[in-house]
């Protein structure tokens, strides 16, 4: 069988995707850094299970928009993440 043609994402969408993507890794990296070295672990667990849920519930109520203002927001939050915590390392 022949699969369907999917739909051609914009610009904007495809900047939203990779910066979700992106900030996944991240967490999947400070993840492997946590387990390593003993620190942070349980906000490092909630942070990609926070992810998960927030990127999937957003992109449901969004219905499958990366550009959709929910998504971005869940991006945004996430990178307010990210923020914080680069924050909390300098200052250890």
């Amino acid at each position: 069988m022949q699969e369907p043609d999917l739909p051609k994402l914009s610009s904007a969408q495809k900047i939203w995707a990779f910066a979700a993507a992106a900030l996944f890794l991240i967490a999947v990296a400070f993840l492997g850094f946590a387990l390593q070295a003993r620190v942070m672990m349980p906000f490092a667990i909630g942070w990609i299970v926070l992810q998960i849920f927030g990127y999937v519930g957003a992109l449901r109520f969004a219905n499958g928009d990366f550009a959709h203002p929910l998504f971005k927001t869940q991006v945004m939050l996430h990178t307010i993440a990210v923020m914080l915590l680069a924050a909390l390392i300098l200052r250890g």
